[in-house]
């Protein structure tokens, strides 16, 4: 018995190997093109979610403009450090991390790891 197999893009009876699953290489490319869009895709919006939670936290445990808070609570609030948008390094060649426009600044003081918190300023640029 033959079976027709369809082509696993635009569903047109594939001719050829049996284990052929692609009528043309447009079709396999166009499949897999449409495949990775997908994933990237997704990706992109994992990046763009954990971004935005990162600033919501950061924001609102730092309504000064300038804090310190331990890193296990913000941590457990979902904060992941290794997001962020930019960064700005300043004279003493302290790297603070930007979630748009708040920023952190990870210290550890008498075993203690803590993030210093601040908002953007204009002397940054």
């Amino acid at each position: 018995m033959n079976e027709t197999k369809q082509c696993l893009n635009c569903k047109e009876n594939i001719e050829g190997r049996i284990d052929k699953k692609f009528c043309s290489d447009y079709c396999k490319s166009n499949y897999h093109y449409l495949r990775n869009k997908e994933k990237e895709s997704s990706l992109f919006k994992k990046i763009d979610k954990q971004l935005k939670l990162n600033r919501r936290i950061l924001r609102d445990f730092n309504k000064a403009g300038k804090s310190t808070v331990r890193a296990e609570k913000i941590q457990r609030e979902g904060f992941n450090p290794g997001f962020f948008t930019h960064y700005w390094k300043n004279k003493k060649n302290d790297v603070y991390l930007f979630c748009y426009e708040y920023g952190f600044l990870k210290r550890t003081e008498n075993g203690k790891t803590k993030y210093i918190l601040v908002e953007w300023q204009n002397y940054m640029e």
